[in-house]
């Protein structure tokens, strides 16, 4: 199967006029509130430094954003950057998981966040606009694309994240502790054969429960580098343990501004809500732009059962 692209697509691009997201505005989480659709996008501007902006809509297409981000770096945890919200509803409140890039656990003279300086976070809010920052999964590691799930499993609440090149779950009793103890990995690359997720594997957005059981949506990328989407089915009880998991892809980069931007040959996904049956996939394009693409929930959990 594939996912359909929007015909507004992209639904939001660079803002050549705001110092802090003229160049780049990709990877958004987008979650359904209220009635209301609300985008939380990574955003780079005049000084490359990646900050979280906000936007509202009222159908998933046409967006109204702030003219200030809702996040920007505080210490030398986040100095270099906000990056790849995920937005869950829990208990109430709103979560927010995303990579902090910054100079304490970056090695000297490192260009890059590749092997040091990130570290994944949680934050809160009860308004999707004002986020306190509240814990980390994991100090000191290449660990990132960690999302919550959105009700707690056995009395846990549990997280995916990524120990390169692995996904993995952890869990806690407050959100604050994630006891090493808790932590295992669920799956990782296919070198065998499937072409397109045998490099590296991540979490896209949060999980969505069926009766089934977690309907998890993934990206990869293969030895030339070309980011695709795929999905797999968690046990509901234990979503350590994966049930099926298909070995064709979902979606590929084929629109040029897919192919051809920042970051080429990308379509990497934070975002999976399901609205009226419909599952809305968010993406950054090309780590440049963002698009949406769309199917049936009911088509979705067929194809992840032919795993």
């Amino acid at each position: 199967m594939n996912l359909l692209r929007h015909p507004a697509n992209p639904v939001l691009s660079p803002d050549p006029y705001s110092p802090w997201e003229a160049y780049n505005v990709f990877n958004p989480s987008v979650i359904f509130a209220n009635g209301l659709f609300h985008m939380h996008y990574r955003a780079q501007g005049l000084d490359w430094i990646s900050r979280i902006g906000y936007a509202v809509s009222t159908d998933g297409v046409v967006w109204n954003r702030l003219r200030h981000p809702v996040a920007g770096p505080t210490d030398d945890l986040d100095d270099r950057g906000l990056e790849d919200p995920r937005v869950t509803e829990l208990d109430g409140r709103f979560y927010m998981t995303y990579t902090a890039y910054g100079s304490r656990y970056l090695g000297a003279g490192a260009p890059t966040h590749a092997g040091g300086g990130v570290t994944p976070m949680i934050a809160v809010s009860d308004n999707l606009i004002s986020w306190q920052r509240m814990s980390a999964i994991v100090h000191g590691e290449d660990n990132k694309d960690h999302v919550l799930f959105p009700q707690r499993v056995n009395g846990r609440y549990l997280a995916l994240h990524r120990r390169p090149p692995q996904v993995w779950l952890a869990g806690s009793e407050d959100l604050v502790t994630w006891p090493e103890a808790w932590m295992r990995p669920i799956f990782g690359p296919r070198p065998d054969g499937a072409g397109w997720d045998e490099k590296r594997v991540g979490a896209n957005g949060v999980p969505i429960l069926t009766d089934e059981g977690w309907l998890m949506l993934y990206h990869a990328y293969n030895d030339q580098h070309v980011y695709r989407l795929g999905v797999c089915l968690l046990d509901r009880e234990d979503p350590a343990r994966v049930i099926s998991r298909p070995r064709d892809f979902i979606f590929e980069p084929r629109e040029l501004w897919e192919l051809r931007g920042d970051v080429n040959n990308v379509v990497f996904s934070c975002a999976n809500p399901v609205v009226d049956g419909v599952v809305h996939v968010y993406y950054g394009g090309a780590d440049h732009v963002i698009g949406l693409a769309t199917c049936q929930l009911s088509e979705l959990l067929a194809f992840a059962r032919q795993g």
